[in-house]
């Protein structure tokens, strides 16, 4: 193979490059520049380069250079400013430059200008899905306290009002009073029920003592009892304890899909399956229910919230559906996401 560098190979590599590359002179006038400068800038060979807004107002030594680049002989290896764009308005853009070479009286300087847009654009996203994480948080320490609130103080108040009532009803002979504290203690009983479903649905204390299987369990069995049309199956081989934000937010997407499951799906069969792999945990939701369009109900929060929290867990998810046959949701959390590499923020104590 010759040791030659093809003319043709080395124009192309010039022109795809995706930076913006502009050979100019010490006079910044643009000698040649590659088509991604171009789209950048809308500049043209000939032109000069204008100067960013920091070198515009910057305060310059006797017999400096106002470009701030050119001053520095290429010791600055980037810098970040403004420049113009042509006809339209101010870029945030990146810049290098180095000496190429000295010909006579003339130097020749390479300058490199990359767009900041996208990277901003990008910082902005990761600020907001931290935030996000940072929401989800707060929203589920809270919701721990308020369980622990309901169970241990609404609900053990109102358990000792029931112990109180029913020793009371042993000590009445009044045929009408007793039936009536009856119906009070009925009233009573269900008013419990709802805390203890109210406790559960804000945060399972099995959860933090358990695990997820378990508390998976415990969900699909609450609603077999709901719904004994429905024959709702747990497949699992994952039995080791996960991190605390891996275990919420898988919950939380099973207890998601199973709520929409019961509210619309009309299905007779169902199954929650979880697969893990040396490389991740798989999780399938799938019933044999009436179905929907998925691009017609994608941007529904139900199905937002499910991909939002698995995408906290750096995981994909895929939602499939046929009017008639059912639906299937698939999601994917990768490994470190579930040993403890991962953001960990709900402690188990």
């Amino acid at each position: 193979m010759s040791n030659t560098i093809d003319p043709y190979f080395t124009e192309n590599l010039f022109n795809h490059l995706q930076d913006g590359i502009i050979v100019m002179t010490s006079t910044r006038t643009i000698i040649r520049m590659n088509e991604a400068a171009k789209r950048l800038m809308g500049w043209k060979e000939g032109d000069i380069v204008p100067y960013c807004t920091y070198c515009e107002t910057r305060a310059l030594q006797d017999g400096e250079e106002r470009c701030f680049l050119l001053a520095n002989d290429g010791k600055i290896p980037y810098f970040s400013s403004k420049m113009p764009k042509v006809g339209q308005y101010m870029v945030n853009v990146e810049m290098s430059n180095v000496l190429m070479y000295e010909e006579a009286d003339e130097k020749y300087y390479l300058l490199v200008i990359r767009d900041r847009t996208l990277k901003e654009k990008e910082d902005a996203a990761k600020l907001s899905k931290k935030i996000l994480h940072r929401l989800t948080e707060a929203r589920e320490v809270e919701h721990k306290r308020l369980s622990q609130e309901l169970h241990d103080g609404v609900g053990q108040a109102l358990y000792s009002v029931a112990i109180a009532m029913d020793n009371l009803s042993m000590s009445i002979e009044d045929e009408e009073l007793s039936t009536y504290l009856k119906e009070v203690r009925q009233e009573l009983g269900k008013a419990m029920e709802d805390v203890k479903f109210y406790s559960q649905s804000l945060r399972p204390k099995s959860l933090d003592a358990l695990g997820l299987m378990p508390t998976i369990e415990t969900l699909l069995q609450s609603i077999r009892q709901k719904m004994p049309s429905l024959n709702i199956r747990l497949e699992t081989n994952c039995y080791d304890r996960l991190t605390p934000i891996a275990e919420i937010n898988i919950y939380r997407v099973v207890q998601e899909a199973t709520h929409n499951m019961m509210k619309y799906a009309k299905a007779t069969e169902a199954l929650v399956q979880f697969e893990k792999d040396p490389f991740g945990l798989q999780i399938t939701i799938e019933d044999n229910g009436v179905g929907f369009h998925v691009e017609r109900e994608k941007d529904g929060l139900g199905l937002l919230h499910i991909g939002e929290r698995i995408s906290q867990l750096r995981g994909k998810t895929i939602i499939q559906s046929e009017i008639g046959i059912g639906t299937k949701i698939t999601m994917y959390v990768p490994k470190h996401q579930l040993v403890g590499d991962g953001d960990e923020y709900i402690d188990r104590r």
